[in-house]
């Protein structure tokens, strides 16, 4: 079992940056495959960024490829999304979830999920 609490959403201007963090404890926490997704009121949950345990290799959805760096620092047990050039479509509540397929990073089949953290960017 492995619990995640995400953190630093806020209000940001268009053009601005935001770090999101996603800390997860519990049994063997920081080997687990790793993403973000994102969510708006009436539109289903997308994929955002992964990245994996071992070797470590991320993937992008196409929308933030270029804007948005997923991160890692096993350590402690902490997965980052680093936002910048922000548009006001990015606005929404963005989750952190993790997979025991860790080899490579992976779009789907996600097992454990936290609560979210909400990202408003305003034009």
């Amino acid at each position: 079992q492995v619990q995640l609490v995400e953190s630093g959403g806020g209000l940001v201007q268009a053009g601005g940056s935001l770090r999101l963090s996603c800390a997860a404890s519990g049994r063997s926490s920081s080997s687990y495959g790793m993403g973000w997704f994102r969510q708006t009121p009436g539109v289903e949950r997308e994929f955002v960024a992964a990245i994996s345990w071992s070797p470590i290799t991320t993937s992008y959805a196409d929308s933030v490829k270029g804007r948005f760096t997923i991160s890692r620092d096993n350590a402690k047990s902490t997965v980052y999304l680093q936002m910048n050039s922000l548009k006001p479509e990015d606005t929404a509540v963005y989750y952190c979830a993790a997979t025991q397929v860790r080899s490579f990073p992976v779009r789907s089949g996600y097992e454990y999920w936290g609560q979210g953290t909400r990202v408003t960017v305003s034009s």
